[in-house]
């Protein structure tokens, strides 16, 4: 007898336009083929893994998704693509785990809850490693750009957008109408962000930019 298909949400993140999430789904989509679990929807975002909670569009997505009971199971291809930051990381994983649905990430093969339900204290520890790793990483990153324009400004070049590349004002406006138009019909911040699959950050200074004009 076969097992039931098992609904799950597949999760992918990159962090720049030059990057592409193909790889992380075809990958994905192949190991729950596999499995014969059942793909209810693939969460994609195009955001650092340093962003702020708010800007996570396609985490609180999974989350939704989870809370209202359509999937058991959220891939990922490796425990960096959930986020940089420790705190994100193990809140959306201790959601999980309240909530019943397990994370099950690529790059090790490993779940965060056995089977029967219970939590799997080896995926814990591997996690726990996994997330301060990747931490890590963005602040060797970090400090490897302070120090390249440390090093640029001394040997004075000038940094920054070449002189008049920078948006105006009108063509900032234009290039956000969809928010525009969210927030004029009253989403909050947060959906307009999850709606137009933009940045938190980007709604607020769409947000600023509208109250100024009033």
């Amino acid at each position: 007898m076969s097992n039931p298909n098992i609904p799950v949400a597949i999760l992918v993140r990159v962090s720049t336009l030059k990057q592409e999430n193909d790889r992380q789904i075809s990958e994905l989509q192949t190991y729950a083929a596999s499995k014969g679990y059942e793909v209810v929807e693939i969460c994609q975002e195009q955001v650092s893994g340093n962003a702020e909670e708010c800007d996570r569009h396609g985490l609180h997505r999974a989350e939704e998704l989870a809370r209202a009971g359509m999937i058991k199971k959220v891939l990922v291809h490796e425990v960096s693509r959930l986020a940089r930051r420790n705190s994100i990381a193990h809140g959306f994983i201790e959601t999980l785990e309240e909530l019943n649905v397990s994370l099950y990430w690529h790059q090790q093969g490993i779940e965060t809850l056995l089977p029967n339900g219970k939590r799997n204290p080896a995926a814990g520890i591997m996690f726990a490693l996994l997330a301060e790793m990747a931490r890590a990483e963005r602040e060797t990153l970090s400090e490897r750009i302070r120090s390249g324009l440390a090093e640029a400004r001394r040997k004075g070049r000038k940094l920054g957008r070449p002189a008049g590349s920078k948006d105006s004002a009108k063509e900032f406006m234009a290039k956000h109408s969809d928010i525009i138009r969210r927030l004029k019909e009253g989403h909050s911040v947060r959906n307009t962000a999850k709606i137009t699959g933009k940045g938190g950050s980007t709604v607020q200074r769409v947000k600023a930019a509208l109250s100024a004009t009033v």
